[in-house]
């Protein structure tokens, strides 16, 4: 039996599911789909779901486990949970941010935060931010914080730019 990761996230989609597990393994390298469970007759009444459907997924993205279920309209996202996807540089930056909001919410992109059309939170964020704010220049890092409030997608080169003053 392969190792069960001590904590995994549950992502709760009305119905959902499999699109976006497929969407996110498509996205992410070393991405992959696990165990899928299918809803029964059983508990019909309670979860509603057709006999057959997917209720779980098991996936991975970039090596890190998440489980989807199906579990109807009860539960929405909210942005008081997100997922930073951490980035080299500007190609991998816009290749995560096109990915990720296609088909989302545009008014939900502020930050480096974006709305992806699941309705799931995620924070597109180049490793360089970190480097700015944390290199011991003050003002630099008050000057790259003003110009990233400014910002939907990060821009490195204008946020490096503010940076230096």
């Amino acid at each position: 039996m392969a190792k069960i990761q001590k904590i995994t996230p549950c992502l709760w989609f009305d119905k959902g599911a499999e699109e976006a597990v497929h969407l996110y393994t498509s996205i992410f390298p070393n991405s992959k789909i696990g165990n899928v469970m299918r809803y029964s007759e059983v508990g019909r009444e309670i979860h509603g779901q057709e006999p057959g459907s997917v209720m779980t997924m098991d996936f991975a993205l970039d090596g890190q486990s998440f489980t989807a279920l199906n579990g109807g309209p009860l539960f929405r996202f909210t942005e008081a949970i997100s997922f930073q996807v951490f980035c080299q540089d500007q190609a991998e930056v816009d290749y995560y941010w096109e990915r990720l909001s296609e088909g989302g919410d545009p008014a939900a992109q502020q930050c480096g935060w974006l709305k992806d059309k699941f309705g799931l939170s995620w924070q597109v964020v180049p490793t360089a931010w970190f480097t700015m704010l944390s290199g011991g220049d003050a003002a630099g890092a008050e000057r790259a914080m003003a110009a990233m409030l400014q910002m939907k997608k990060l821009d490195i080169a204008a946020l490096q730019k503010a940076y230096e003053g």
